[in-house]
């Protein structure tokens, strides 16, 4: 028998990244400014690969950061979340780590160190 993919709408994603952004403690989400949450079906590559992404210039290396700034974004990536869960409660555990793993990068903390911490 074939392992299930764990199936859910686009809509339905949606909605458990909210869920989990709403669980993250205050004072990790507090500090974000100008950063979007985006839900991409696949990285760009179309490979399984990759769970999240953070597109932006960690605060870190920033020395100047104004109006007119497109805004950071940290993307998930619903297929390969899906592909590498088998009930929903695995994949709420996912999109916590990934969306941890994806607000460090923004705060400047590199793979190294959320090995290092247990994130990565």
């Amino acid at each position: 028998m074939e392992d299930a993919v764990l199936d859910l709408d686009p809509d339905a994603f949606e909605k458990v990244v909210v869920d989990e952004l709403d669980l993250l403690p205050d004072d990790m989400v507090d500090g974000l400014e100008n950063v979007v949450f985006v839900v991409e079906d696949r990285p760009e590559d179309g490979s399984l690969d990759l769970l999240g992404l953070y597109d932006g210039v960690a605060v870190t290396e920033r020395d100047r950061y104004g109006f007119g700034e497109f805004p950071d974004r940290i993307i998930l990536y619903r297929e390969p979340l899906l592909a590498i869960c088998e009930d929903e409660d695995e994949l709420r555990d996912e999109i916590h780590i990934t969306l941890v793993h994806e607000i460090a990068h923004y705060y400047g903390i590199d793979d190294d160190r959320l090995h290092d911490l247990g994130w990565a």
